[in-house]
């Protein structure tokens, strides 16, 4: 962020005069490093014996009841209702992994580890040490790196692993996409002048040496440098509504969205406003889909780790 710029903070916009960085220590502690913090909700609670469960590390023994312990490599929507469905039964430890990029994340259910594992080789004894039964990647969809490590990881480990991961979008009447293959190629192919990304803070760099266009910058996080010189950053968290991104895109005057192939509903309604406007859509491709089973509901994952596992798990209540 850069003198003279403007955010959008709770609906006001705010002029940036001054832009002092106040990272958490520990989330860039163990963004370096490649260890985690860790978090239990809800509080600990004792197991047998009278001892407490640490919020600080994780114990290698399972809890009395306990048969299967499952790592989720999360930070979806579809992770967070698996983690749930998981969370329920009695007779599965879950663990939900984040990456520790978005300050103030979405809770699951269940035990929450946060923070980097140091690459697939840290993975897998990170997997061994805690005795993990089962691995579910439910992360982005252009989470490639991750998905790859812990298609690796789970494979030294000898573990069954299983990749959730939702449908992409389809373009349907009326919609004018312009497909390309990465955010480099979106940055330079852009057919508009007032340009709305809703791509994330990450992906800002392949649109920072544009000094001509105009554009509107939405993401849950403050976007860091290198970044447009001309933006306006609105700062919130999906699901979004049609009427609402109708608004945005007609206040600020936008003749191109530029989109990654996400899927999902939760931010699909930019879609459906930029449709009914009549505006281009720059789509940008998934990464090549993992070598790994894959499934596009927690439903489905449910049931693969019924079967993986040989666990009979009741069926999940919509």
């Amino acid at each position: 962020m850069t003198h003279g710029q403007t955010i959008v903070v709770a609906g006001r916009q705010v002029r940036v005069t001054s832009w002092v960085s106040s990272p958490n220590s520990a989330t860039d502690t163990t963004a370096k490093l490649g260890v985690a913090t860790f978090h239990s909700l809800p509080a600990p609670p004792a197991e047998p014996g009278g001892r407490v469960q640490s919020t600080g590390q994780f114990f290698s023994t399972y809890h009395a009841g306990v048969t299967l312990r499952v790592l989720i490599l999360g930070g979806t929507g579809e992770a967070r209702q698996l983690a749930a469905r998981l969370a329920a039964d009695q007779r599965l430890d879950v663990i939900s992994s984040l990456a520790g990029r978005v300050a103030d994340p979405a809770r699951p259910a269940g035990r929450i580890r946060i923070g980097g594992f140091g690459g697939p080789a840290g993975l897998a004894a990170w997997l061994a040490d805690e005795r993990i039964g089962a691995v579910i990647d439910a992360t982005h969809p252009f989470a490639a790196g991750i998905t790859a490590s812990a298609v690796t990881a789970a494979g030294q480990a000898g573990l069954p692993m299983l990749v959730l991961c939702r449908p992409g979008w389809q373009a349907g009447p009326g919609d004018d996409w312009r497909r390309v293959p990465s955010m480099a190629a979106a940055a330079a192919a852009l057919p508009g002048d007032r340009v709305f990304l809703t791509t994330g803070r990450d992906s800002l760099a392949a649109f920072a040496a544009d000094e001509r266009r105009w554009f509107l910058v939405r993401s849950v996080d403050a976007p860091s440098p290198p970044v447009p010189p001309r933006m306006l950053v609105v700062l919130e968290r999906g699901p979004f509504s049609e009427e609402g991104e109708l608004a945005l895109m007609r206040t600020h005057a936008i003749d191109v969205l530029v989109s990654r192939d996400s899927g999902g509903p939760q931010t699909a309604a930019k879609l459906t406003a930029a449709r009914r406007l009549g505006i281009p859509v720059v789509m940008v491709d998934r990464p090549p889909a993992a070598t790994a089973p894959t499934v596009t509901t927690a439903e489905a994952a449910a049931e693969w780790l019924a079967q993986a596992s040989g666990l009979s798990l009741p069926e999940m209540t919509p």
